[in-house]
């Protein structure tokens, strides 16, 4: 049993079906990819990331090199494209950072990735559209990617049907049935308002939504709500016409290109006043709309290095939760303390998308008995 269908549930659930003796089960309350992770631009960055080492760097690396495999499995069983780009350019404009970008490339170089440093002479041959009065240097990873995260997440669902997994959605999970089974815990069923799903092992992956589920099993994991918005923008014509468009970040703005002239901005990153008690964090996030400010804020930051987007038509804006783990690292991945037989997978952050291939891996090995 799944709870949880966002990228992280989606994608535990597919990799988990190509054990064909395994019946599995994705329980969520709403479709999928309704959540965070609806509201995600899918920017992953695994070689540009400070991360070099330790448990955050093996987690980027290995969700890097499956995805270069699951991107074309899906695209095969569903028989169309998922919309992605190839290449991250990070522009950079503290000359003091100079020295890390340079440290960070040799050790990328040991590890067998390639990290490039570019000129703003460089980034701009490349990249015309952008200003580079400001920028010392490009940060190039040609191995980085972006994809669209509810058409990944919407394609792993597909996908996983065509292999037997069931996806009642419209079930919100509502408690757990438990049994004492020596010094822990079993999870013998999860319970929705209709009916009570029997259960071998339970992942809860619901994001947000996973602290009242472990509260209920007397193990509360606190995750506080970030809230961040984003906008969809429309030019005339697409600043970069090729056919392999980079994602531009810079000051931690993203411009992601989605073709035809279409471009995704964002994200402003705001934080509750009291993230250690989520319940009212959410409560006052989605009583009041978001302040459109910050999102104007983020808007001028991507003008700042790309002018011509000044000239576009804003077409959507949104925003979404991302779940922030409280008092422990990013993501929660472990087995549920007192139970032997659920696992967290959750709390990922800003980091759903990329670390989904590495969660799902993590989940797959610990059901099978791979891993403890």
């Amino acid at each position: 049993m799944i709870v949880g269908c966002g990228v992280i549930g989606a994608t535990i659930a597919y990799e988990l079906s190509q054990s064909p003796d395994r019946a599995i089960t994705v329980l969520d309350r709403n479709l999928p990819a309704s959540g965070s992770t609806g509201a995600a631009l899918g920017v992953a960055m695994a070689v540009m990331s400070q991360k070099a080492k330790g448990r955050n760097w093996r987690l980027r690396e290995h969700s890097l090199g499956r995805y270069a495999t699951l991107l074309p499995e899906l695209e095969a069983a569903i028989g169309y494209p998922i919309q992605r780009n190839q290449g991250i350019l990070k522009l950079c404009f503290d000359p003091a950072d100079l020295p890390r970008w340079q440290s960070l490339q040799a050790i990328r170089q040991e590890q067998g990735y390639t990290l490039e440093l570019w000129t703003p002479e460089q980034i701009l041959e490349r990249c015309p559209y952008l200003d580079i009065s400001r920028a010392v240097v490009g940060v190039y990873s040609p191995q980085d990617i972006q994809v669209n995260p509810t058409e990944l997440t919407q394609a792993l669902v597909a996908a996983a049907r065509q292999r037997g997994v069931s996806f009642p959605f419209g079930e919100a999970v509502v408690g757990f049935e438990t049994a004492a089974s020596g010094d822990a815990t079993t999870c013998v069923g999860v319970q929705t308002a209709g009916q009570t799903f029997p259960a071998d092992t339970v992942i809860l992956a619901a994001g947000l939504g996973s602290t009242p589920l472990t509260a209920s099993l007397q193990q509360p994991t606190i995750l506080g709500p970030v809230l961040g918005q984003g906008l969809r923008l429309h030019l005339d014509h697409s600043l970069d016409p090729s056919a392999a468009p980079l994602v531009i970040n810079g000051n931690d703005i993203h411009l992601v290109p989605l073709g035809n002239g279409d471009y995704w901005i964002g994200a402003t990153v705001e934080f509750p006043a009291n993230p250690e008690d989520p319940e009212s964090a959410i409560a006052e996030f989605l009583a009041h709309p978001p302040d459109p400010t910050l999102l104007d804020t983020v808007l001028q930051g991507a003008i700042a290095y790309c002018p011509a987007l000044a000239q576009g038509n804003i077409t959507d804006r949104w925003f979404g939760l991302r779940p922030r783990p409280q008092g422990q690292a990013a993501p929660v991945l472990k087995p549920l303390e007192g139970y032997s037989n659920v696992m967290l997978a959750t709390g990922h952050y800003r980091n759903g998308v990329l670390l989904a291939p590495a969660t799902a891996a993590a989940v797959r090995d610990w059901v099978l008995g791979r891993a403890t």
